[in-house]
């Protein structure tokens, strides 16, 4: 019955409310006609015209029963217009202008969500996304039972992936930039602050490569010692993620290890029945002298 009437009220002005009938209207100074008029465009989904109708009323409203609603449909208009900076304005406005509003739930939960589409791409500044984090939070917090709860969860996670995407490619430029030791802190520091991230993998990758490129151009009496993290590491890897994207080139590489190793230790070129003996039993090389395990990929 509601939608009926406004759609009356609608089609009844429609023919009034033409281009210029529409600016004559902004200049008047009748202001009920205004609110219908604002209300017609409202609810038939011209939500610029319905808002520039509702910033002039507002004032002559203010302290009567109409106002509360008018803020609301001004904030509304302004959102579904996509304009998220006066949205998120107006709809603080009315959170606390009308803290007790049957309206508030969706108020505030649409001032939260109007800060998340104002979270820019993650290669910018990302202060609006964090703003946007902690007013979904505050919701849910409120909230916990709204309709609106499971929709703000999952916009947190996008907004939180967002983040660690950012953090991840500073992290990951160190390593195209040939800076290896920075990038091994990035990637520990971006590990240690994303666990559950679902850039580890890749983020474990690019560690283990900067490793690589340290271990083999080091100088000789440290290259022993860091090809053999290199391989625990690698063996890291390969614990967490059997299946890696990245495996191809993780045996690629063990192998440059293994014969980097060979180069180093004598006693692995000569033969060993202890070498042959573990290859037997757990289907790994293991010299001797060094007991350095020659390979990780199973022979």
């Amino acid at each position: 019955m509601y939608l009926l009437k406004y759609t009356f009220l609608f089609f009844l002005f429609i023919s009034f409310v033409k281009c210029s009938d529409y600016q004559k209207l902004l200049n008047s100074n009748n202001v009920s006609e205004k609110y219908k008029v604002a209300e017609s465009f409202y609810n038939n989904g011209n939500y610029r015209k319905a808002s520039r109708l509702f910033e002039q009323i507002i004032p002559k409203y203010r302290g009567k029963p109409q106002a509360q609603r008018i803020v609301y449909f001004l904030a509304d208009s302004y959102f579904l217009d996509k304009n998220f900076y006066l949205a998120a304005n107006q709809f603080e406005n009315f959170i606390k202008s009308y803290p007790k509003s049957e309206r508030i739930i969706e108020a505030q939960f649409k001032e939260a969500k109007s800060f998340y589409f104002q979270s820019p791409i993650f290669s910018l500044d990302q202060e609006d996304t964090y703003v946007a984090i902690e007013k979904l939070q505050v919701f849910i917090n409120n909230y916990p039972n709204s309709k609106f709860s499971k929709e703000a969860n999952s916009l947190i996670n996008e907004l939180q992936i967002k983040l660690e995407k950012k953090d991840f490619e500073i992290a990951k430029q160190y390593y195209t930039i040939r800076d290896f030791k920075a990038s091994l802190k990035a990637n520990d520091n971006f590990i240690s602050s994303f666990p559950g991230t679902k850039f580890r993998e890749e983020s474990m990758y690019v560690k283990f490569n900067s490793m690589y490129e340290i271990a083999i151009n080091s100088i000789e009496f440290k290259k022993k010692e860091r090809l053999n993290e290199l391989k625990d590491y690698m063996k890291l890897i390969l614990d967490y993620y059997p299946e890696t994207m990245f495996y191809e080139d993780l045996e690629k590489k063990n192998k440059i290890i293994e014969k980097e190793l060979d180069d180093i230790c004598e006693e692995c070129k000569k033969t060993d029945e202890s070498v042959t003996e573990n290859l037997m039993l757990t289907g790994y090389k293991i010299c001797k002298s060094c007991r350095i395990s020659k390979t990780l990929f199973p022979i």
